[in-house]
């Protein structure tokens, strides 16, 4: 687990790089302004689509079903896989041809009436972006197969192709000439064009890279019609599935509606603030998951429940510990971090200041994300898809009450921030809820091991903060950079290197088990030399 975890975090890490200069140069070409809160409501439609048919089946509960197919024969497991690649190509053939004859009224359901996005502009986005919902979906699914047959490496660098992808298409767009017009708009604008399709061909790059790498692990694929005899049992469990993500894209819809009635960018703000807010999930957290996931649904499956517990309980407890001090630091050095890489090209600075106090909103609920992301995998993998759904209710009402608040009390130009500070605290609540519904369901679930965890993992944070606010005080009194970007990237260098030394330092002198394998790994590299 510690060698798969530490090859894909390699692999995410290069892919969240890539994905931050992806979004960088959109930013610095697109500004954060009317245009960008288009292509951004029009990017997730794709997304929202293939989850609600597909993609939240397969990331949730495809590789327990994949893995007890598996335990079946090898030639079993093949067979249900090419089923599953077989109905699943049929969905979302139909889905897709769907969503673009349906895509004013997506726009529609999403933007709503006081929005300051441009309707015809993220409608005519939305016509070369959601044919995209057919490599979204498929994408998951060979990632799934890939994964229950231990191939973790392609899954990971895939994305880095796609980001690739779109860094070119922005450097294609920056050169062609003319502009992308909104009274009116024009379908067929060279630089919306390039924009759109440029980004639809990234992630078809992203599919048909793990295609290849699914045909060279030794999989054959055939067309499986028919019924299938575990058919009833996926079904009975995509269906909790769907309506959870329903439910989900119900409280998106609130999240972009509220948002909308921000300030002009609004909307492109929140998403690029939630995306970098899940950098430091993507690369320790996804990896992390991905390689617990299998062991927790083998143990789920045979009814070890001891070893489930274990397992959940360390994935809780490496969440917390490997995540909360860069958490702490996105937290901190959320407007620096905004200005230093946001306030480029069409942007301008105050702009990304408030992205970036939106990045240190939204980064308090890194690590109750990424708990409430594992219990509700334990859940599935229990083959129990009823309760992630209604922890999602809860959530979901949580945070859709609290955008209203926001929406209420907060000026417009802060009311970005009050929506994504509406999340973290939702899940802050899922976490809660999630630990105790698992102690409910399968017994004690070692919560005071994590909390302690969890508590000296917070204390090291807190105390990493603390220390790098009274340096950077300190060095301010002696040494002030000239200029808005280079006393952002002063701020952030020196945040960067005191938070997460004291942090992780502290962590260690105190010998948190959870730091254990990577101080051994440490210990036998400087033995080596």
């Amino acid at each position: 687990m510690a060698r798969a975890s530490a090859a894909m975090a390699v692999a995410t890490a290069v892919s969240r790089v890539s994905g931050l200069l992806a979004k960088v140069s959109l930013v610095a070409a697109l500004g954060l302004g009317m245009i960008n809160d288009s292509y951004t409501v029009a990017n997730t439609l794709p997304t929202v689509v293939n989850e609600l048919l597909l993609g939240g089946v397969l990331t949730s509960i495809a590789v327990p079903l994949l893995v007890r197919a598996q335990q079946d024969g090898a030639r079993q497991g093949e067979a249900y896989a090419q089923w599953m690649i077989t109905m699943g190509g049929v969905l979302l053939v139909a889905a897709t041809t769907t969503a673009v004859v349906a895509a004013p009224l997506l726009t529609e359901l999403y933007l709503g009436p006081d929005t300051r996005a441009n309707a015809t502009l993220t409608t005519a986005f939305a016509y070369l972006l959601l044919p995209g919902i057919i490599c979204y979906g498929m994408s998951a699914l060979l990632q799934a197969i890939l994964n229950v047959r231990s191939v973790f490496g392609t899954p990971a660098w895939a994305p880095v192709l796609n980001n690739v992808v779109v860094i070119t298409t922005v450097v294609v767009y920056a050169v062609v000439p003319g502009e992308i017009s909104t009274h009116p708009v024009r379908m067929g604008e060279p630089k919306l064009l390039v924009l759109g399709i440029g980004t639809a061909l990234g992630i078809t790059v992203q599919m048909l890279i793990m295609a290849v790498s699914l045909r060279r692990s030794g999989f054959r694929f055939r067309w499986r019609w028919g019924w299938d005899r575990r058919l009833s049992e996926f079904g009975g469990l995509a269906g909790w599935v769907v309506l959870y993500t329903l439910i989900s894209q119900a409280g998106m819809v609130v999240i972009t509606r509220v948002t909308g009635q921000g300030t002009t960018g609004s909307v492109a703000t929140f998403n690029y603030a939630w995306l970098l807010s899940q950098v430091p999930y993507g690369v320790l957290g996804v990896s992390l998951l991905t390689a617990l996931m299998p062991r927790i649904s083998r143990a789920a499956a045979a009814k070890d429940t001891s070893g489930f517990v274990a397992d959940v309980s360390l994935g809780s407890q490496m969440s917390a510990v490997l995540l909360m001090p860069i958490s702490a630091l996105l937290a901190v050095a959320g407007g620096p971090i905004g200005v230093a890489f946001f306030s480029l090209g069409a942007s301008d600075v105050a702009a990304a200041d408030r992205l970036g106090w939106a990045l240190a909103a939204a980064a308090l609920g890194v690590v109750p994300f990424a708990i409430t992301m594992l219990q509700l995998r334990a859940f599935y993998a229990l083959k129990d898809a009823r309760t992630p759904t209604w922890i999602n209710v809860i959530m979901v009402v949580v945070r859709s009450v609290l955008c209203y608040v926001a929406l209420a009390a907060l000026d417009p130009r802060d009311l970005v921030i009050g929506v994504t500070g509406a999340m973290s605290v939702s899940f802050v609540v899922g976490a809660i809820t999630g630990q105790i519904w698992l102690h409910l369901r399968v017994g004690r679930v070692h919560t005071r091991r994590t909390l302690v965890g969890i508590t000296r993992t917070l204390a090291a944070s807190l105390l990493g903060c603390g220390c790098s606010i009274a340096v950077l005080a300190g060095l301010r009194s002696a040494f002030e950079p000239a200029g808005p970007l280079a006393n952002a990237w002063f701020s952030l260098g020196g945040h960067t290197v005191v938070v997460l030394a004291v942090s992780f330092g502290v962590l260690a002198i105190f010998r948190a088990p959870e730091l254990k394998p990577a101080l051994d790994r440490l210990s036998r590299i400087i033995r080596r030399r």
